[in-house]
């Protein structure tokens, strides 16, 4: 069974933000209309984080095919991921940090990593609630804790904070 672990975000702020800086101009090489954001507990200063960087890939529905066979010669697909015809996931482990990039249409359903990151810095007591969640879940079961984050991230899309955005 694969555990979960956390540590400060300011452990890997420094490389992840060098690796999203260099992620990100391959990614506009390739889509250069994309919008390529720093999403995930790296990119929210004070959080716990398991230590893995999320870049989120933001493109209008017309280009989403050819942005997943261009992102495809960068990336895996993350198999363990949904597919549609607006979501696709991204990885690449050997990257420090490891990678994972989510592939959106613009106001699409799974539109949300960069939403969530702009909660989480603007509200801090949503941050702290987040890393009490993952505290309680230190070194238990991946999947009880990404059970638990869904849980979390689920009643954060019903706040206004989340919806003003």
């Amino acid at each position: 069974m694969e555990r979960v672990h956390f540590l400060a975000q300011s452990c890997f702020h420094e490389q992840a933000e060098k690796t999203f800086l260099e992620q990100k101009e391959k990614i506009l090489r390739l889509l250069p209309e994309a919008d390529v954001q720093h999403v995930g507990s790296t990119a929210v200063p004070n959080s716990l984080t398991k230590g893995d960087l999320d870049i989120q890939v933001r493109v209008p529905a017309e280009m989403f095919t050819a942005a997943v066979e261009k992102l495809s010669t960068l990336y895996g697909i993350n198999e363990g991921s949904v597919q549609t015809d607006y979501f696709r996931a991204f990885q690449d482990d050997a990257t420090d940090p490891p990678l994972g990039v989510q592939l959106t249409v613009v106001d699409s359903e799974l539109d949300v990593f960069w939403k969530f990151r702009e909660v989480l810095l603007a509200y801090d007591a949503y941050r702290a609630e987040y890393d009490e969640l993952k505290k309680a879940y230190e070194g238990k079961s991946m999947e009880a804790y990404r059970k638990a984050k869904q849980r979390f991230f689920a009643r954060l899309m019903e706040t206004p904070e989340f919806k003003n955005l």
